[in-house]
């Protein structure tokens, strides 16, 4: 068997999976997308039997996804997962569809109907990218003049994706949520992402915010393992909040970060995630 590691950069996530293979007998062969030139009309012959997908890039990950899967190469995450989960849009309505509890939501494509969709959710609400990490460029809403300015601000930055406003309701929570890892059919740890001073209103661990151990209850492993279930089995970071009506999922990562939640939670994620690449390739 051979395995692969797509990557854009060596993360400290990749560099643990590089180490984890190497403990478990494994040698991933590194796939630099940067370097990436893929004859996609030409067959690929020796090709490895299973990849893990870290590529930082959306579009990247998109594009040596399919031409791995054309080659024969089971890719984790697959090709599907990567388009249900990396368009926060289509992950919302597909996780609606599938009956999970998710945050109102709108797509607009003009200022004018955008500005709609926030006097309908009302005040505050949350502006995101569709595509996008880190919580980068989102923004909540307090008010109409934060409204108006940050979706003017948003119509002159050129990028097509800037201009596809997707809007949400603010859930209420208690200065936290949750990232649930899932691998397979298994939830196998969770985190509270905890607010601090340093990352404000967002909870994310890159943007400074408190990873601690979060158990996981059987509604929890219900609600999430329903909200991986929109896409391929795989390997994901679930983001759940939790409202005063019960849990609410509002993210499904499918390049997720784990390095700051190692700790907190005793887990090795790394090694799962290892073994399920290995169990990948015999399928």
């Amino acid at each position: 068997m051979s395995f692969g590691l797509i990557y854009t950069i060596i993360t400290p996530e990749n560099k643990l999976l590089l180490e984890e293979a190497a403990k478990q007998g494994m040698k991933l062969e590194r796939i630099s997308d940067s370097e990436a030139l893929l004859p996609i009309t030409q067959a690929q012959k020796d090709a490895p039997d299973a990849i893990l997908q870290r590529s930082s890039s959306f579009t990247r990950t998109l594009y040596t996804t399919m031409y791995y899967e054309n080659a024969g190469s089971r890719v984790v995450n697959s090709l599907a997962a990567q388009h249900s989960c990396g368009d926060k849009a289509y992950a919302s309505a597909l996780l609606a569809k599938a009956g999970v509890p998710t945050p109102r939501t709108y797509v607009a494509f003009t200022p004018e109907s955008a500005m709609k969709a926030v006097e309908k959710l009302g005040y505050p609400c949350v502006i995101k990218p569709t595509v996008g990490s880190w919580a980068r460029m989102v923004n909540k809403l307090n008010d109409r003049d934060a409204a108006e300015a940050v979706i003017e601000s948003r119509e002159v930055m050129g990028s097509a994706w800037q201009q596809i406003y997707y809007l949400q309701e603010h859930i209420e929570k208690p200065g936290r949520d949750i990232r649930a890892f899932v691998v397979g059919d298994e939830v196998i740890c969770a985190i509270y992402r905890i607010s601090t001073e340093k990352s404000g209103w967002l909870t994310n661990t890159g943007r400074g915010g408190k990873a601690e151990n979060c158990p996981i209850t059987s509604e929890l492993r219900e609600i999430v393992l329903k909200a991986a279930s929109i896409t391929d089995k795989g390997i994901y970071g679930v983001d759940v909040m939790e409202s005063k009506n019960g849990l609410v999922v509002h993210e499904i990562n499918h390049t997720t970060e784990f390095r700051n939640s190692i700790a907190p939670t005793g887990v090795n994620i790394p090694a799962k995630m290892i073994a399920y690449l290995k169990q990948q390739a015999k399928i």
